[in-house]
């Protein structure tokens, strides 16, 4: 652990902490990550548990090929779960909490280690394990090891560093090269005294500090004297090192390393023994030499690995081309003869392509992505799809997996490239339908509106075409699903019901539910027909999951849930619930994590709770897999969580979402606009509110939707900071339509009366839009407020301190210019509060100041701030300022005490 000790120490410290902590450990090939790990897990604490697993070269391993390897020989697994972690049968979803099942049964309880070596190859399954693995309560250490170098943007290893660096708080320790004066130490440690000068600076500059090299040179080297040792000739390179202590190895040993090397990074005994057609006996004998000589280590009962990958490059880097080619040659027909099949297609192809065999590749290519696009296994499926294309770069079948693939996997440009081309090569309509509609998902992802329209309508023309029956009732489904998503509702409906007659004629039950689902969130999408939608969707979940079309069933619940705020907030949070479970086991990612979030928020609005709406919004924008794609889900919850941001008051973090949507294109001319209007109205900045008001109209002209909703805030926002009320009255014409909930229309109607000073008229309107149940909790809060403002302005008080009341009430979790409107009117009623408590002190912080107020407590700098809430010190210098002043302290000391007195 020469040059070493600061980082093992690091990690321990990690391991002890006994709370899950995630690391990171990156570095070069030979840097010492392996044996800094080992060195950990040789100094822990007894009763610690320990997991490590190494991911396999060339990305195309056996799904959860991490955890099979960690899980390996341990008798304390449940075979059933095992079974389960590798049934292809099975869902993702299903698949992974079987994973996550046997993590926690192996822990159970106890303090854990657990190690994911050689990320830079991890496959989809592993890394979407590794970061529910860090979810998992109790004190666990997770730890990843990687090589910068080889991971590419199309490897989950990239997209899964990304989400764990945004989602956990993770320790990042990057190995460097041994500087001269640890290479010193290290040649003293390996030789028992001191070392000469000279051979430090020559063993130095010829490793480049690298450790491994370093090592190999001097286990290379027989003799004591490091000064003789530089007087021979040393190697210019690690693979030539490596490949010196082979060289007097006999043929037969010789020939049975480089089949190995060939074979992989896990060898077993018997295909090794087929490759080499060596007999059991003397196939023993050579592997107990190699062993022996560290150029390979037993990994389990009858298989082998390399003792370090750089040892198995070095070896076939030597190797002559036909040479390598005979040898996966006969690895295939070795796995050929072993099974009709060829067992794995992504292990029968990779030595069918080294082979020269290309039929038998292209074969095993196409096999195998199917399978893995059947359990999910999406950057699988997508590298041996392109291996096919490589060969066949028109064929329509390995394009159209290649397409799904990269869609599934979230490369959205390589999927609409292989879309394009699917449609070009496709040989008769019903394979390009298929691929139009697929174009048209991959737009509307892309947020490239008019690209969709235009596909819809090639789609539309198609329809005639297909053959009758499923083909053609599905293209209807296809169109019937676009027009929905672009909010053209009533042709969804028309297309949903030719769907439905054809699948009715036809029998079928499949497309019958598809068609049912982009009905019924058609209709939830108009006021009067959203019950109507809600009731037809949730009444087709249970034949959805019946039938496993657990997608359709996660689609037809998340549009019931978004249709109508719920009567009966414990069934809305099991119904989400549902919703996810469904998801995962369809593998629908934007429903399992973006939308599950989202609802989580929604539900949080609909219980008053805008802390929780915020924290689920929050939680989602770290989780979501999408929030580093492009288009309108490139960040799939900023508009929403700027919306509370807005409502809770902390409006230098919706400047931060401003400042990202604006360097995004996109799909809603008013969203940008209406969010920098509103949060100028917030701030009392009528220069910009007035200019943002005119980007604002301009946009909405070019905007076929309106928002009861965004009525609503942006109207409250134009009345707080004293717009005209004619410029008032025009912006809630352009911004409200027939589409809008009477509810929002009756609040809207009373605020524009109340300041003409229509006191009596605003009152009937606020106490029926009060009453409105559709309406949320915090907007029938804000009515109560209206209607007691109205009722001060008539002198009848008595009634104005009841109306006050009931917004206390609804009011309750809520915060920012709500409550503060709450309070002006309790002031005005000459309350001392509205609830028993004033509203001010500690909580009249706004849930980013409290987050900040407990960091002050805890004596961080304003620099300290900035950095650990990824804000500027400008900003957090205005936060410390606005808390001095609502605490109404001097220093962050009082403030400290303040935090401390308010629990």
């Amino acid at each position: 652990m020469i040059g070493r000790q600061r980082e093992l120490r690091r990690l321990s410290q990690l391991a002890v902490a006994r709370r899950p902590e995630v690391a990171i450990v990156a570095g070069e090939p030979g840097i010492g990550k392996t044996r800094m790990v080992s060195e950990l897990l040789d100094g822990l604490p007894e009763g610690t548990v320990t997991l490590v697993g190494h991911a396999e070269p060339g990305s195309l391993a056996r799904p959860y090929e991490v955890l099979l390897d960690a899980l390996y020989g341990r008798d304390d697994v449940d075979p059933d779960r095992l079974d389960a972690l590798t049934d292809p049968a099975r869902s993702a979803g299903e698949r992974l909490q079987a994973g996550l099942r046997l993590v926690a049964d192996v822990i159970a309880g106890a303090p854990a280690v657990i190690i994911f070596e050689d990320m830079h190859w991890i496959d989809s399954e592993s890394a979407a394990l590794f970061e529910r693995i860090a979810d998992l309560p109790g004190p666990l250490l997770l730890v990843g090891t990687y090589r910068p170098d080889d991971v590419t943007r199309k490897q989950p290893a990239a997209a899964l560093l990304a989400r764990v660096d945004r989602a956990y708080s993770v320790t990042h320790i990057r190995l460097e090269r041994l500087t001269q004066a640890e290479t010193a130490a290290l040649l003293a440690a390996a030789t028992g005294r001191p070392a000469p000068a000279r051979a430090v600076l020559a063993l130095h500059q010829r490793t480049g500090g690298n450790p491994f090299f370093l090592e190999e040179l001097l286990r290379g080297w027989q003799g004591d004297d490091l000064e003789q040792l530089i007087e021979h000739p040393l190697p210019w390179n690690l693979a030539e090192t490596l490949r010196r202590q082979l060289d007097d190895l006999d043929a037969t040993a010789t020939g049975t390393v480089e089949a190995a090397a060939v074979l992989g990074h896990r060898i077993p005994f018997d295909l090794l023994a087929s490759v080499t057609k060596a007999d059991e006996a003397a196939l023993i004998a050579v592997l107990r030499e190699l062993v022996d000589r560290g150029v390979l280590v037993e990994t389990g009962e009858d298989e082998f690995s390399f003792r370090h990958a750089l040892v198995r490059e070095a070896i076939t880097g030597q190797m002559l081309g036909r040479q390598r080619r005979r040898l996966h040659e006969a690895a295939l027909d070795a796995l050929l003869a072993a099974d009709g099949t060829g067992g794995d297609p992504a292990l029968i192809a990779h030595h069918a392509r080294a082979a020269g065999r290309y039929a038998d590749m292209v074969d095993a290519a196409r096999r195998g992505a199917a399978l893995y696009l059947s359990i999910g296994s999406a950057y699988q499926a997508l590298e041996l799809a392109e291996m096919g294309l490589d060969e066949v770069c028109g064929d329509p079948g390995l394009l159209a997996l290649a397409a799904d693939a990269a869609w599934l996997a979230g490369l959205l440009d390589e999927s609409a490239a292989y879309a394009r081309k699917w449609h070009g090569y496709a040989v008769d309509a019903r394979d390009r339908a298929a691929a139009v509609y697929l174009q048209i998902k991959l737009a509307w992802e892309a947020d490239e509106l008019d690209d969709m329209r235009a596909l819809t309508k090639e789609l539309e023309a198609m329809v005639g075409d297909l053959p009758v029956g499923y083909d053609r009732a599905f293209a209807m489904t296809a169109v019937a699903h676009s027009s929905m998503l672009r909010d053209e509702f009533d042709a969804a409906i028309h297309w949903a019901d030719r769907a439905l007659a054809a699948a009715v004629e036809h029998d079928l039950p499949d497309v019958r539910l598809a068609a049912l689902v982009e009905k019924g969130a058609a209709l939830c999408e108009l006021p009067d027909t959203a019950e109507e939608g809600r009731d037809l969707l949730i009444g087709l979940v249970d034949e959805a999951e019946r039938r496993g079309a657990w997608v359709l069933a996660a689609r037809a619940l998340h549009n019931a849930l978004e249709a109508i705020p719920p009567d009966d907030p414990d069934q809305h949070a099991q119904l989400l619930e549902r919703m996810r479970v469904d998801a995962e086991r369809g593998g629908f990612e934007k429903l399992a994590v973006a939308a599950y979030h989202n609802g989580r928020a929604r539900l949080g609005m609909y219980s008053g709770d805008l802390k929780a709406a915020i924290t689920a919004l929050r939680d989602g924008r770290l989780r979501d897999r999408g929030f580093l794609r492009r288009g309108r889900r490139a960040d799939f919850h900023a508009v929403f969580l700027a919306g509370l941001y807005l409502e809770s008051g902390d409006l230098d973090l919706v400047d931060e979402i401003l400042d990202d949507l604006r360097a995004r294109p996109q799909v809603w001319p008013s969203t940008v606009p209406g969010l920098a209007f509103h949060l100028a109205c917030r701030r009392g900045d009528l220069a910009t509110a007035t200019t943002e008001l005119a980007a604002l109209e301009a946009a909405l002209e070019t905007q076929y939707w309106r928002s009861g909703a965004q009525a609503h805030d942006l109207v409250s926002g134009a009345l707080a900071i004293g717009l005209p009320i004619e410029t008032v009255a025009r912006l809630a014409d352009e911004l409200i339509d027939a589409t809008a909930w009477d509810g929002h229309r009756l609040v809207l109607g009373a605020q524009l009366a109340e300041a003409r000073g229509e006191h009596a008229a605003a009152l009937a309107g606020f106490r029926s839009a009060a009453e409105a149940s559709p309406l949320l909790p915090s907007v029938r809060g804000t009515a109560r407020v209206g209607a007691a403002r109205c009722l001060l302005a008539l002198d009848r008080r008595a009634e104005a301190a009841e109306e006050a009341a009931k917004a206390t009430s609804l009011l309750r979790g809520w915060g920012g210019w709500r409550v503060a409107e709450l309070a002006t009117v309790a002031d005005l009623l000459g309350l001392a509060s509205t609830d028993g408590r004033a509203v001010s002190g500690a909580a009249a912080l706004t849930p980013r100041e409290r987050e900040v107020a407990l960091l002050i407590a805890a004596g961080m700098t304003n620099g300290e701030l900035a950095r650990r809430l990824y804000i500027s010190p400008k900003t957090a210098a205005v936060h410390v300022s606005s808390i001095l002043r609502k605490l109404g302290v001097a220093s962050r000391t009082e403030v400290a005490d303040a935090v401390a007195r308010s629990g």
